[in-house]
């Protein structure tokens, strides 16, 4: 399955298909001509997929660089490790960044492809759910600060995005859900019959042999999103539902607790919760959003007081002078941006 994210000079293509790692080397030989490759991975993901990778890129010059799993890695100091090993393999801006991993690896090998020599070209090769419906897609690459969360990155589109969906066979379950928080995000954002189609499920296990086409149908609506809004100041804003709230839980917890997604989770039900109590969305939409995170083992409250909110928030990127630009649902498939401030949270005691 290809679906081609149409931006111009920045056009590239995504592929979906059970099996495509093996045959990686095929797909980057048509969008990439020079010789060294470096591939960036880390200590979870390497060793499963590494060599399979490394056959498939066989006719390439190819180094690679493991870096340990976590989103503790995803901070400035990691990037000097990085440019030094693009450096010693002696890359320069005719070679290729290849992003082997989650979220965490697309986003920090991202980064670093868009500053080494002001930009090497990327491709990416998302292995967890989250990375393959979400985060590998659209171009937003950057790190994290101790004050929050991608505080410092760039917009830089890959040349080509492979997913493939029997990789996420080797992961646990804890990061089964972690992406599918970002699946059901989706739904309540622009799917309504998505969203259905993942409350028909009783768990992960049903949805298995749909995958291909639920993760192309996510890959899709943002492919629509950034296509219109490629510097996220306008529609691309939508794909931020749930996260106001949910990189606020995961920087109070060190980002050692919730994950990604459990968070986006939270931050969903319990944004959707006040903006009821506003009349700002249709009664109900909470308790359906509810009862999807509870099929998929996602929780809906993390125990956040609420007076720690406020610091996290006004660092937020969608507060632009003193407002915050929050995602709301009208119903479930159907949202909008609604310009507010943190008094819109005044009312919540505990998250």
């Amino acid at each position: 399955m290809k679906i081609t994210v149409n931006l111009g000079k920045n056009t590239y293509p995504i592929y979906i298909e059970n099996g495509i790692l093996a045959k990686s080397g095929d797909y980057i030989s048509e969008i990439f001509s020079g010789r060294k490759i470096m591939i960036i991975s880390d200590d979870h993901v390497f060793p499963l997929y590494g060599e399979t990778l490394l056959h498939s890129l066989s006719e390439y010059e190819c180094f690679s660089l493991i870096l340990p799993y976590g989103e503790q890695t995803k901070n400035f100091q990691a990037l000097p490790r990085i440019y030094s090993a693009l450096l010693d393999a002696k890359l320069t801006r005719s070679d290729l960044v290849i992003a082997l991993g989650g979220g965490v690896i697309g986003d920090l090998a991202g980064f670093a492809a868009a500053s080494y020599l002001r930009g090497v070209s990327l491709v990416q090769i998302p292995t967890s759910l989250l990375a393959q419906v979400d985060s590998s897609v659209g171009g937003k690459v950057a790190v994290d600060l101790p004050q929050g969360k991608n505080l410092v990155g760039a917009f830089f589109q890959p040349k080509l995005v492979l997913i493939d969906p029997t990789v996420l066979d080797t992961l646990p379950g804890h990061f089964v859900s972690d992406g599918m928080g970002e699946v059901i995000k989706y739904g309540c954002i622009k799917d309504a019959e998505l969203f259905a189609r993942l409350c028909s499920q009783s768990s992960f296990e049903g949805l298995k042999p749909e995958l291909p086409e639920i993760i192309a149908r996510c890959v899709d609506i943002k492919r629509i999103l950034v296509e219109r809004d490629q510097f996220d100041t306008g529609d691309r804003m939508l794909l931020n539902f749930g996260h106001t709230l949910a990189h606020t839980i995961e920087q109070y917890y060190h980002y050692e607790r919730e994950s990604h997604g459990e968070a986006v989770g939270i931050g969903m039900y319990q944004i959707t919760k006040c903006a009821e109590r506003k009349g700002l969305t249709e009664p109900g939409c909470a308790d359906q959003i509810r009862t999807a995170l509870k099929i998929y083992g996602l929780p809906d409250s993390c125990g956040l007081p609420a007076s720690e909110l406020t610091g996290a928030i006004l660092l937020d990127k969608k507060n632009l002078n003193g407002r915050l630009n929050l995602v709301l649902l009208k119903k479930i498939g159907e949202s909008y941006v609604y310009p507010s401030d943190i008094t819109f949270f005044e009312k919540l005691e505990m998250i």
